[in-house]
This record gives C-alpha cells, structure tokens and sequence, in this order.
C-alpha cells in the first residue's frame, strides 16, 4: 500500500517550517528503504528552493529516534569540520532541519518517523560504474567521511542494525538456517553450504582485533554504494556521502571492503555465467589509491594491510547472507525467481575465490601505493 493512501504527505510537510509557499511535493523512486520526496517552495523573490522529505522505514529501523540522533551528531561533526577547511557545509554534507516543535523529526500518525533534509542541486550520483577514475573519486569521499569522523566520540553512537557486519553472528544465523532448512531446498546448495563452513576461521578476524583493541571502533556508513556518494555536475567530483541511516560503530575494514565487493566485481550481483565474475585489480588499485588519498592518515597500520582481507570477507559475509535468505526461504532480500538469492550467493562466493586467487597481487597493490604516499 503507498503511503499516501494513509498519510496526507503535505499535513507531515506543514509540521516543518515554512520557507515560502509549498508549490508541492513529488516521490523520488530510487530508494529500496525509505520513502523520499522533493517537496518544492516558492521564496519571496519568485525562486524555486528544494528540500527533502523522507520518511525512516520503521520496519527496517526499529529505532528511528536512536537513528535520528546519529545522524544529527554525526551531520553536526562534519559540518564544523568542513567549514573549518573552507568548504561548503550546505554541499558537503546533509543539514537537517528540525519540525516546528523543535524536534529533528516527525512523528505521523500510523507511527511513521519523517525527516526534513536540504536538497544538494546541481549533483548526480552513478549506479553502475564505467570507468576506474569515478570509483576512485568515489573513494576519494568516502575516505574523506572516514577521515573527518576519525575523532568522534564513538561512544555516543547508537547501533542502529545490532550486528550488521558482525560476522561471526552472521555464520552463527547461517548455521541456524542450514540446521531448520525452513525452504527444504538444502540439497540444492551443498557444495555453497560447505563453501561457507570451510572459512569460518576468516569470520573473526576483524571483530577479534576490535574486541582486543588492536583495532579502533570508528563510525561507519555500512553502506558504501556509489550511489550514495553525491558528485558535482561541473566537476564530476565527489562531494557529499547520503544516506547516513547505518551510520554506527564498526570497523572502517567494513566501508572499504563493501565498496570493492559492489564496485570491482567485473560482473553484476546476480550474473549466472560465473565465468564473467572476477574482480578488476584495475578498478580495486582506484579504489585504494583515492581511498588512502583522503583516510590513509586516519588510518592504523592494521587497518591499511587489512584492506585486502576485508575485501574478501564482506564479499563472503554478502554471500553467506544471500545463501541463508535462500534456506531460510527469502524473507529477507527481494526475489525476481525462486533461486535468485542462490544465483547471489554463486555469485559473491566466485568473487571471493577470484580474491583469494589475487590477494598476493592485492597486497602488493596496496603495499605499493604505502610506499607513494608515504603513508
């Protein structure tokens, strides 16, 4: 059921602050989770000003207030950051614009959680990737993200998903699901089933070394897609990350290694023809060159010769999600035919064997452009 069917869309409007006559309001259908719209305001002098209004997907995030708060600290922190460096907050980052009765929300009847955002014009963002130079740019801001946020008070960040990218918890819901075989299709996955139980070494590395300390807690996006980076129509370069709603603690292993796992792959998430699965050394040297740019200083000796493993790891983590989505059977991810969430899981597992394959090649990669930037 659409929302508006439910909800009068410009009654959540007026319960913000007016910048001039609502000319009115239309959906933007990009998005998977939330429900977004361009809500339009006539000023004074005639101009046309943009905001965004988004409505929290209360069913994925249980919490909204709790995500609410993350993301006005986390917006607040960059904010001062950017404008201590000369640069354009309204631009760079999202503001958020508090209701009329103060609060940075609002609450709709039907228990629906909205938010007022600025509207960053003049920007575009990519879904599908042609050439290496715009994932380095993209790795260009999202290392910045990391950069800028290295000092934030951890603590004061809510986990909006609890154990989003804990991978051990992940294995552990995977074992479940090959142990209730709720679709009856195991014996359609066992040479995947034995693929994932052969590395659940690889599972712990990282929350180890964040449970020992060895590693730092930092803020994450946990969403690092291209299309969640904002890049300048007269520059073509990356300006502002979106999409801030899994920001929370973590590991920035995390971040870089979901980037590679999305934009290096030689092929789509659910291509068939495995043969076409491989990952671009190409694309994954862009990534870290822009990356290490803007984060290397942020980053700890660990978390620099991790880049690679992370790559493989939440690549497999991706796998291992889809292929319990399958046992369990699809409730989770949205499906276009009955072995979808299996084809996915083929998919990244190939993908992981190919990084495998390439992790001397990958190391040197990383361990070459250390040694440029003196990092």
């Amino acid at each position: 059921m659409s929302i508006t069917n439910t909800i009068n869309v410009l009654d959540i409007i007026k319960q913000f602050p007016e910048f001039g006559k609502i000319n009115g309001y239309k959906p933007i259908t990009d998005g998977h989770i939330n429900d977004t719209y361009v809500v339009e305001y006539i000023l004074d002098d005639g101009k046309i000003e943009k905001y965004l209004l988004q409505r929290i997907n209360t069913n994925v995030f249980k919490k909204p207030v709790e995500l609410m708060e993350n993301v006005m600290g986390v917006t607040a922190h960059l904010r001062n950051k950017i404008i201590a460096a000369g640069g354009d907050p309204m631009r760079e980052t999202l503001t958020v614009y508090p209701a009329k009765d103060g609060k940075n929300y609002v609450m709709s009847d039907d228990g629906g959680c909205w938010r007022l955002y600025n509207f960053v014009g003049d920007t575009y963002s990519i879904n599908e990737l042609t050439n290496p130079e715009d994932f380095r740019n993209a790795a260009l801001t999202f290392g910045n993200f990391q950069k800028l946020l290295a000092d934030y008070p951890i603590e004061t960040l809510h986990d909006t998903i609890p154990n989003f990218h804990n991978t051990p918890s992940r294995f552990n819901d995977f074992k479940t699901a090959v142990e209730n075989n709720f679709s009856g299709r195991k014996e359609e996955c066992l040479p995947e089933i034995e693929f994932v139980l052969a590395r659940e070494n690889d599972c712990s590395v990282i929350t180890d070394l964040l449970d020992s300390g060895v590693m730092p807690l930092k803020v994450t996006h946990n969403d690092t897609k291209l299309n969640n980076v904002l890049f300048d129509k007269k520059t073509n370069k990356g300006i502002c990350v979106v999409d801030l709603d899994t920001v929370m603690p973590g590991s920035s292993l995390y971040d870089f290694g979901d980037s590679i796992r999305f934009g290096a792959n030689t092929a789509a998430e659910d291509e068939k023809d495995l043969s076409k699965v491989t990952l671009s050394l190409e694309y994954f040297k862009a990534y870290v060159d822009g990356y290490l740019e803007t984060a290397g200083d942020s980053l700890t000796k660990e978390e620099i010769d991790l880049l690679p493993f992370a790559s493989k790891l939440l690549t497999f983590e991706c796998g291992m999600r889809f292929l319990a989505d399958f046992l369990n059977g699809d409730v989770y991810f949205k499906t276009e035919y009955p072995e979808h969430n299996l084809i996915r899981a083929r998919t990244q597992f190939k993908l992981v064997a190919d990084i495998e394959a390439k992790m001397a090649e990958m190391t040197a990669i990383v361990d070459e452009i250390k040694k440029i930037k003196k990092i």
